[in-house]
C-alpha cells in the first residue's frame, strides 16, 4: 500500500481524530471566510463606485493645506496675491500632454445678470436668486471645438453645430444655449441676439457704502445697474441629460433636489469660446472701474486669466499616476490635482473602516489558525509515534511519510474549507450588516457634489447611503479564489512544525 492510499485509509478509519481536525479548521475557516468576504466586498464597492464616478480630474487650490500654513505663518500671506493665482494655460497644456489623458480642456468662467435676455426657471419656482436683476446665467468658455461636457454625456447637441477651430482661435461671438433657454427667448439656430449683460453697481462696495447705497436705492426705485450690450449668434442648441434620482428619494423628499438644482444651473449655462467669455468679463470689469472711479490696481484687478480645467483620463486606474506627474508640473504651491473619485474617500469613511477591520481580523484569524492547527497536528503525531516508527523501520522514506501526513491534512481541510466558504459568506454578511448600522462606523457628512465653480463633470451626488446600498457579499470568483488560496496556504503553513517533528523521529528509540 503506497503512502497515498495509507493517507486516505487513515482519514476514514480514525474518524474521531478526523472530525476533531475538521471542526477546528471549519470554525476558524468561517472567521477567515467571513473576513475575506467583507474585505473583497469593500474593494469591489470602491472599485465600482470610482468607475461610475469616471476618470475625470481637475486642478484646484488645496484649501486645507493653505489654511494650515496661513495659521502657522500669517506674514507669508500678507499682501501676497501671487499665492492665489491659478496655473497658466501653458501648465494645463503640459499636463494635458501626459500619456494618461484622453482629452482635456480649460475654461474661462463667467457669470452675468440680464434684464431682457431670459433665464429658464422651473415651474415650481424653486430657484430664487434675489436682487434687482430678473435673470442670471453662467458663462463657460471652451478651448477646443469638441465640447467636453458633450463628450462626457452631460449635454447633448439637439440642433446646429459646435464651434470651429476659427471660432476658438479668434474668439467669435458664437454661442451654444440650452433648448429651455432657447424656448423662453424664442431663439432658433442661426438667430442673432443681444445679451444685455448687467450687474448691480453697489455689488462691489464696502459694507458701510452698501448700507448707504441701499437707502439711496430705495429712494430712487432700485440700485444703479452697470450694463452693456453684447451681440452673439446662436449656432447650436443643446439639451441637458438629467440624472434620475427619484429612486433614491423617500416619498417625503420628492421636492426640488440638489440634482434638480444642478440640472437647472446646467440649463442656464451658455457655452462660448474662451476669448468670447473673456471679452464679456473684461467689458464688465471696465464698467466696474468706471463706476468705482478706481484704477485697476486700486480695485485689485490683475488682468490674469483664471481657468477651470478638465482632464478626462483613459482609465480610473490612471488617476494616481496622473496626479503624481501632474502635480509636479504645477508651479503654484497651493494648487493640486483633484479627481472625481476623491469624493469616495471623503464619503466612504464607514466602508473603509469596515475594510480595515476585516484585514486585521484576517491577519489575526490566520495566525490563530496556524497556531491551533499546529498544536492539534503535533498532538496527533505524538499519539501516532509508534505507527510512524514502524513505517520508518520497514524502510519507508521520511518524504513519503511527510507526504502521507500532508495528504491527510489537505483532504480534511478541503472539506472544511469548502463548507466554511458557504457559511462564512453568510457570517460575513450578518456581521457587516450589524457594523454598518452602528453610529461609530457611519460617516457624518455626505458630499453632495464639489463646490460650485468647479467643472460640472466633478459634481456627483454620491452619499454614504449610496455606497452602503451598493455593498453586497456575493460568491464572486475573487472571493472564492482568495479564500481557498489563503485557507490552503494557512493549512500548509501550520504543517511546517509537525513535519519537522517527523524528520527528528528515531525508529530505533521508538521501537525499543
Amino acid at each position: 500500500m503506497n503512502f497515498m492510499q495509507r493517507a486516505l485509509k487513515s482519514v476514514t478509519r480514525k474518524k474521531g481524530r478526523s472530525i476533531i481536525l475538521f471542526l477546528v479548521i471549519f470554525v476558524l475557516g468561517n472567521v477567515i471566510a467571513g473576513s475575506v468576504a467583507i474585505e473583497q466586498s469593500t474593494k469591489n464597492v470602491e472599485k465600482e463606485t470610482k468607475r461610475q464616478m469616471g476618470a475625470v480630474a481637475t486642478v484646484d487650490m488645496d484649501y486645507e493645506r493653505l489654511d494650515k500654513d496661513q495659521q502657522k505663518d500669517p506674514d507669508k500671506f500678507m499682501d501676497n496675491e501671487d499665492i492665489y493665482k491659478s496655473p497658466t494655460a501653458k501648465e494645463y497644456e503640459a499636463i494635458g500632454k501626459l500619456p494618461y489623458v484622453k482629452y482635456f480642456d480649460y475654461s474661462i468662467l463667467g457669470y452675468m445678470g440680464t434684464k431682457k435676455f431670459k433665464m429658464y426657471t422651473p415651474e415650481d419656482n424653486s430657484v430664487s436668486y434675489g436682487g434687482s436683476l430678473d435673470n442670471y446665467l453662467n458663462l463657460k468658455g471652451v478651448n477646443r471645438k469638441e465640447v467636453v461636457d458633450m463628450e462626457e454625456g452631460l449635454i447633448k447637441l439637439e440642433e446646429g453645430e459646435t464651434f470651429s477651430d476659427k471660432d476658438i482661435s479668434e474668439g467669435s461671438a458664437n454661442i451654444l444655449v440650452s433648448k429651455e433657454v432657447a424656448e423662453v427667448n424664442n431663439l432658433s439656430v442661426g438667430d442673432q441676439v443681444v445679451l444685455d449683460v448687467s450687474e448691480e453697481a453697489d455689488q462691489m462696495l464696502s459694507a458701510d457704502e452698501e448700507n448707504a447705497t441701499e437707502e439711496e436705492s430705495e429712494e430712487n426705485g432700485g440700485p444703479e445697474l452697470l450694463t452693456f450690450d453684447f451681440p452673439v449668434k446662436v449656432i447650436g442648441i443643446f439639451s441637458v441629460i438629467r440624472k434620475d434620482d427619484s429612486a433614491q428619494k423617500n416619498p417625503e423628499e420628492m421636492g426640488y433636489s440638489e440634482a434638480d438644482w444642478m440640472a437647472t444651473e446646467q440649463i442656464n449655462t451658455i457655452y462660448a469660446p474662451n476669448q468670447t467669455v473673456k471679452q464679456i468679463n473684461d467689458q464688465m470689469m471696465e464698467k466696474r472701474l468706471q463706476a468705482s472711479g478706481m484704477t485697476a490696481e486700486e480695485y485689485g484687478y490683475d488682468d490674469e486669466d483664471y481657468y477651470n480645467a478638465t482632464f478626462v483620463l483613459n482609465s480610473p486606474d490612471d488617476i494616481e499616476a496622473f496626479r503624481e506627474e501632474a502635480d509636479a508640473l504645477i508651479s503654484q504651491e497651493y494648487y493640486h490635482v483633484v479627481a472625481a473619485s476623491d469624493q469616495y474617500d471623503e464619503v466612504a469613511g464607514g466602508m473603509k473602516k469596515l475594510g480595515t477591520i476585516s484585514k486585521y481580523v484576517v491577519i489575526i484569524a490566520v495566525v490563530a489558525t496556524i497556531m491551533i492547527i499546529t498544536l492539534v497536528v503535533l498532538l496527533f503525531l505524538r499519539d501516532r509515534k509508534h505507527e510512524l516508527g514502524i513505517y520508518l523501520s520497514l524502510g519507508e522514506g521520511r518524504g513519503k511519510i511527510i507526504g502521507q501526513i500532508v495528504i491527510e491534512l489537505l483532504v480534511i481541510s478541503a472539506f472544511a474549507l469548502v463548507l466554511s466558504l458557504v457559511s462564512g459568506k453568510f457570517l460575513g454578511g450578518m456581521v457587516s450588516d450589524s457594523l454598518l448600522q452602528t453610529d461609530w462606523l457611519s460617516n457624518a457628512s455626505d458630499m453632495g457634489g464639489m463646490s460650485y465653480g468647479m467643472n460640472n463633470l466633478m459634481n456627483t451626488d454620491i452619499s454614504y447611503q449610496d455606497i452602503q446600498d451598493a455593498y453586497q457579499i456575493n460568491f464572486s470568483a475573487g472571493y472564492i479564489l482568495s479564500y481557498l488560496g489563503l485557507g490552503l496556504a494557512t493549512v500548509l503553513g501550520s504543517a511546517i512544525l509537525p513535519l519537522l517533528y517527523i524528520l527528528r523521529l528515531n525508529p530505533k528509540k521508538i521501537m525499543m
